[in-house]
């Protein structure tokens, strides 16, 4: 099973996001082996593609015929060891536990060709970890596509800490011939870019909540209404699902310490309950009628600038930490989030200064490291580098 540009993919894990990634490498024209140990998921997962596929003929955008050739190149199986050594590329997909990505990593290491590339779709974890637990660290990277792969358009591609450009210079052509747009993000921080500056806002809102300063119907109102955003915090961490939320969360606070504290106060009793967000029908809100209904009178309850300040200040830490580049930043969280700008050009509009005092005025009222101001914003600051009436911002 060769794929268009020779190579043949393969795709472990046939939950929701490895179905999707196997259906675009699919309809790309590549041919894909979907590896899951579960025949009833693979059963599940085919069944998922067709419909989906079905779905975009329907609606004309792509023809039946094209529908139809891409089900036909993919093929399932749950026994991997009869495919991998004709695989050259793998994109895991499975569930975001450390353990079981190494474990996985280590036995493919022994069975694809060493040419081959693995690939980790995780949304946060250790790719130099994952690299680890192989003896090809080189050709071992992120490849972060997000829900629902069919139609989102982001796709974060990681460096770990031995991945050869290379390696990551293929992954960003795959990206690209998938029609996808790539971020790279150049060093393995936790979160890559998306999940940092999503972790914390949640966790300026959470905490803004839980002091009860705020009720999250506020909030969520604020963010829509007078902020632009597609959805509200609470919102979107239900839809997200506040059992991801709740692991993400701990995770960033292992990796960033007291800046990225999560309130656990608000998720834990919910997560206890099994109350996760949409999945499960209630979370934060009843989902069991739809989408919750956020009353628009609440609209100025929640001063939206606090959002943009955190997430403007933890882009700078990003940039700070040379992981990534405020155009990258930019596009993770348009296409990531379908955010209304992104925080580097929103500071430029808004003022860097502007920003810093925010920051320092919250940092002052509540004393909690999220608002403690990033170093490359003070150093732009006394540059004079603060956005559209100085120099230069993050842009120039």
């Amino acid at each position: 099973m060769k794929a268009a540009n020779g190579k043949t993919i393969g795709v472990v894990g046939a939950g929701a996001m490895g179905h999707g990634v196997a259906q675009i490498l699919a309809m790309a024209g590549h041919e894909v082996v979907l590896i899951d140990i579960d025949d009833k998921a693979l059963k599940k997962a085919e069944e998922k593609i067709r419909w989906s596929l079905d779905k975009f003929a329907e609606k004309r955008r792509i023809r039946q015929e094209d529908a139809d050739a891409a089900f036909s190149r993919i093929k399932t199986t749950t026994d991997h060891k009869t495919v991998a050594s004709t695989l050259d590329l793998v994109i895991e997909a499975t569930p975001e536990s450390l353990e079981l990505k190494k474990n996985l990593f280590t036995e493919l290491d022994t069975l694809i060709p060493q040419h081959g590339i693995l690939a980790s779709n995780t949304s946060t974890l250790s790719i130099t970890e994952m690299g680890k637990a192989t003896t090809r660290p080189e050709k071992v990277a992120g490849m972060h596509f997000f829900n629902p792969p069919q139609l989102m358009t982001l796709v974060e591609v990681i460096k770990g800490d031995k991945t050869s450009p290379e390696t990551v210079e293929s992954l960003v052509t795959l990206a690209n011939q998938l029609g996808k747009t790539p971020v790279v993000v150049r060093k393995d921080v936790r979160g890559f870019i998306v999940n940092r500056i999503l972790g914390s806002v949640f966790n300026e809102a959470f905490w803004a909540v839980n002091r009860e300063e705020v009720t999250r119907e506020g909030v969520d109102a604020s963010v829509k209404y007078s902020g632009g955003f597609p959805m509200g915090w609470f919102e979107l961490a239900d839809f997200v699902g506040l059992d991801i939320v709740y692991e993400v969360g701990k995770i960033l606070h292992n990796a960033y310490g007291e800046r990225l504290k999560p309130c656990t106060q608000i998720i834990e009793p919910l997560i206890k309950k099994g109350e996760l967000g949409q999945k499960t029908g209630n979370g934060f809100y009843d989902w069991s009628k739809g989408r919750p209904r956020i009353p628009f009178s609440l609209l100025e309850e929640f001063d939206v600038d606090r959002s943009w300040a955190v997430a403007v200040n933890e882009a700078a830490w990003i940039i700070h930490d040379d992981a990534a580049d405020p155009e990258d930043i930019d596009t993770g969280m348009k296409l990531g989030t379908y955010w209304p700008s992104g925080p580097c050009e929103y500071a430029d509009r808004t003022g860097i200064d502007v920003i810093v005092q925010q920051l320092q005025a919250l940092h002052k009222k509540y004393a909690l490291e999220i608002y403690n101001v990033c170093p490359l914003l003070e150093d732009y600051v006394k540059k004079g580098w603060i956005g559209k009436t100085g120099e230069r911002g993050f842009y120039k």
